[in-house]
């Protein structure tokens, strides 16, 4: 008789870096017993603030009351039953919340808790040292649904530097958030730096933008991508064509990563597959405590490293390479122990 599957709901709002660590902890999920996912995407209302339904929460009103001022879910948008249910990202909170007493099912959202306490979750996964000592608390590098042994990558990964260069690069484009912008002159130095390693070092680079790219800097890597004497960028993913989701080809083909550091995400996908990753800061940047505590701990364990944009040469990031000691377990085995550890009554 085969192990009855786990049904999870799993609460998904419009940002793929959080839905992204959903989807890796329901990878981690599958490693310990069949799972039967029911996706539905929440949308707070504008009407109603976070700090409102935090007191709704707490007050513990009604969980169809919450899911129907907070979110517009009515009890048929539900599944009738459910193991576990699951969330990223702090506007599906408490939806997550309302949704589990509803359903009497234990829930695990991923991030930080903000006005909520850890009593309202069974599990909460995060990334940052800082939080280790909470109840409640799983910190665990960030979650990647990308499986580095499906996707093809070597069981045990290259060390590359000055005496071993790489010969595919993939990099993974983001763009100005609250605490990175980046100027003309910084995307400008970036696409000369794909230009002349070409030509120096022989690099192909396979290029991604997001939805935070700027419209004329995926115009300018497009253009350079399509011109038939330019075989820098051998792959070019458009997000404007392609949406999230697209960056199996370059994981699958790369040999290092390269992403601007605005998005912990990329970096931390990156990681999981057992590339080395390195990432790339503008001029003007800062970084919020909790993520340079987090940068501190990849990079106190040679996983990653960050160069500037205008210094990048193909001796430096050989260099650089050098020191990085790309991860070897699957991150997906390490994630599901720790889960089978914390959550026995559901594996």
């Amino acid at each position: 008789m085969g192990v009855t599957p786990l049904k999870v709901l799993f609460l998904a709002d419009d940002k793929p870096g959080h839905y992204h660590l959903t989807e890796g902890l329901i990878e981690a999920l599958k490693r310990l017993r069949p799972v039967d996912v029911t996706r539905l995407t929440v949308q707070r209302k504008f009407f109603a603030p976070g700090r409102l339904l935090t007191q709704m929460v707490q007050a513990e009103l009604p969980p169809w009351q919450i899911l129907r001022f907070g979110y517009g879910l009515k009890p048929a948008q539900l599944p009738p039953e459910a193991d576990l249910v699951v969330s990223a990202g702090g506007n599906t909170m408490a939806a997550n919340i309302a949704a589990a007493r509803a359903l009497g099912a234990p829930n695990i959202f991923l991030g930080g808790l903000r006005r909520y306490q850890p009593e309202n979750f069974t599990l909460v996964i995060n990334s940052y040292q800082r939080f280790a000592k909470l109840p409640r608390h799983l910190i665990v590098p960030k979650p990647s649904k990308h499986d580095p042994d499906k996707l093809g990558r070597p069981a045990i990964p290259p060390q590359f530097g000055p005496n071993r260069l790489p010969k595919r690069i993939g990099l993974l484009l983001g763009g100005n958030s609250a605490y990175y912008r980046f100027e003309d002159h910084d995307w400008r130095q970036l696409i000369d730096f794909i230009l002349s390693s070409h030509k120096t070092a022989g690099w192909r680079w396979l290029v991604s933008t997001s939805r935070r790219t700027p419209d004329s800097v995926a115009d300018l890597l497009k253009d350079a991508a399509h011109k038939a004497q330019n075989q820098a960028i051998s792959v070019f993913i458009d997000y404007r064509t392609a949406g999230p989701g697209t960056l199996e080809t370059v994981f699958r083909q790369s040999d290092v990563i390269l992403c601007t550091e605005d998005s912990s995400t990329m970096i931390s996908e990156a990681i999981a597959l057992k590339l080395p990753a390195i990432g790339l800061t503008p001029e003007n940047h800062q970084i919020r405590p909790q993520e340079r505590e987090y940068r501190r701990y990849l990079q106190s364990l040679n996983l990653t490293r960050t160069l500037p944009i205008k210094a990048l040469s193909v001796p430096l990031l050989a260099a650089t390479l050098a020191e990085i000691e790309p991860m070897r377990e699957n991150h997906l085995d390490t994630l599901a122990a720790k889960l089978k550890a914390r959550l026995p009554e559901l594996f």
